[in-house]
């Protein structure tokens, strides 16, 4: 556990080692400005001065926040899943960093619009009626994600297993994706099914049967 940790902390260390350098530079700017400027300035030039650097700072740390997202990340595909039976998590995770990053930037941008007197309750509304009709667009292909990564919890069957599938089908599997599996039927014809309907249909393992009997 704790080689583990150490792991994670190295590659969070190394994401953010640029992202803090800006943060040490952002802080003797300010520290410098605080100093030697401020007390000479107008009132409105120390409040546009203001805005920019908490603008600046927000931006340094949404940075921040992406590399750390970013290397955990990395550190799973190259630790945990690299190392499973099945590829899901191995093309889930691409995705996976592209939302999260979009995520934190959307999080920055709402964060300093509010700065400059810009009102965001029009724009999280928006927003919210934007997501919600790509998530009715999008149902079955998020519903088919949703069922790739149940099956990887469950594992009701593992790449090589001899399964039947939903159509009646005895086939092979050859691979686990995260909108739809592949399989190999019987005269060689790779058959490739979506998850949803895997996920809500009966399957049967004989692989797994013939493990239980071998190990009785």
């Amino acid at each position: 556990m704790e080689k583990v940790s150490k792991k994670i902390g190295w590659e969070i260390a190394k994401k953010i080692f640029l992202p803090i350098l800006l943060f040490l530079l952002f802080a003797a700017v300010y520290l410098n400005y605080k100093i030697h400027i401020f007390p000479y300035i107008s009132e409105d030039l120390q409040n546009s001065i203001k805005r920019g650097l908490i603008t600046t700072l927000i931006l340094i740390i949404g940075f921040i926040a992406q590399r750390i997202v970013g290397a955990v990340l990395v550190w799973y595909g190259e630790n945990i899943a690299s190392k499973t039976a099945t590829k899901l998590d191995d093309e889930a995770i691409p995705l996976v960093r592209r939302v999260l990053k979009v995520i934190v930037w959307i999080v920055v941008l709402l964060m300093i619009l509010p700065l400059y007197g810009i009102n965001i309750s029009a724009l999280i509304a928006t927003l919210g009626v934007g997501s919600l009709a790509i998530a009715l667009a999008a149902q079955d292909t998020i519903s088919n994600i949703i069922s790739g990564f149940m099956i990887m919890i469950d594992s009701p069957f593992r790449v090589g297993d001899k399964i039947k599938i939903p159509s009646g089908e005895i086939v092979t599997v050859l691979d686990i994706g995260v909108r739809r599996s592949k399989f190999l039927s019987e005269d060689n014809a790779i058959i490739i099914v979506p998850n949803l309907e895997l996920s809500k249909s009966k399957i049967v393992n004989y692989t797994y049967g013939k493990e239980r009997k071998t190990s009785l």
